[in-house]
């Protein structure tokens, strides 16, 4: 099979004889293996794992994403950030960690950001009531 790993600015994996491989979605670990049915699932934060003839095992930490199948014959995945590692436990410690980090800021800030948002309607429509202003434009 034939294996893509691309970000928005690199291809970071482009193999051609991979045998199987492993990835994990929402509902759990999961395997792919020569001529699987035709598949699209939403990647977690996690590593992806795979093998080849030459080599034993390779691995990616992916930060989230999307993975396809297609023909059976060629696994693509689309992600924002991919860190390829022989070294497994590097990968799951320090590169997985960073990416649950950075998932969480990038969720604390979208809240701000709503929060901010929300007030400013607050105010504009606190604004627009009728008798906000007096008769010459004022607020009271």
């Amino acid at each position: 099979m034939k294996l893509r790993i691309v970000t928005p600015l690199a291809v970071i994996v482009d193999q051609d004889d991979v045998s199987s491989l492993r990835a994990e979605d929402a509902s759990g670990a999961f395997g792919i293996l020569p001529r699987h049915a035709d598949f699209l699932t939403s990647l977690a934060i996690s590593i992806v794992a795979w093998t080849t003839s030459d080599k034993p095992t390779n691995y990616c930490a992916v930060r989230g994403g999307v993975l396809t199948v297609d023909t059976g014959q060629t696994i693509t995945v689309a992600t924002r950030e991919a860190v390829v590692s022989a070294n497994l436990e590097q990968l799951d410690h320090e590169v997985l960690q960073r990416f649950r980090t950075e998932r969480e800021t990038e969720r604390a800030t979208y809240i701000e950001s709503s929060r901010l948002h929300l007030n400013a309607i607050r105010q504009i429509m606190r604004y627009l009531r009728p008798g906000s202003f007096t008769d010459e434009g004022q607020l009271p």
